[in-house]
């Protein structure tokens, strides 16, 4: 990791500069069962940030550190397309700016007329964060997708 990127908490900041634009052979409709042959569903090339990123001026990647949610098969090592731009509403998996630093937690809207909201892990170990009016709080974004490794498992 290289020391420019701001560390978060639960995450690492990685800008869509540092993502290639590469588009790779497509194949959809894949069973998970019994195996056919792939020539049958080969398609044009794809290009995830074609596929994910909608608005690449208001969007950016995080990767995940640590195990706040795992609940929601958000797991260590994985990385977030965040965007801006998205609407933000009750129970989104958002990137927030708290006290100095940022976090992927997802946001709890329905304590807002008591003067606070939480943000919430998905691990039971993990305890919610509450923001009120005494906290430097910013939304900077919804989770729009995750995307995984899996050479590690």
């Amino acid at each position: 990791m290289e020391d420019n990127k701001p560390i978060i908490d639960g995450a690492e900041y990685i800008s869509l500069e540092d993502a290639k634009r590469l588009k790779l052979p497509y194949f959809e409709g894949l069973a998970a069962g019994f195996p056919s042959p792939a020539g049958d569903y080969q398609h044009e090339s794809l290009d995830l940030n074609e596929k994910f990123v909608h608005n690449p001026e208001a969007s950016y990647f995080v990767r995940i550190k640590g195990e706040s949610m795992i609940g929601l098969g958000l797991f260590d090592g994985d990385i977030c397309l965040a965007d801006r731009s998205e609407e933000i509403t009750d129970g989104n998996i958002v990137v927030a700016f708290v006290n100095g630093g940022l976090t992927v937690k997802q946001i709890d809207l329905s304590t807002r007329d008591k003067g606070y909201l939480r943000l919430m892990p998905a691990n039971p170990e993990f305890k919610p964060i509450i923001i009120d009016a005494n906290d430097q709080f910013i939304l900077q974004g919804k989770v729009t997708s995750v995307h995984r490794d899996t050479r590690k498992y």
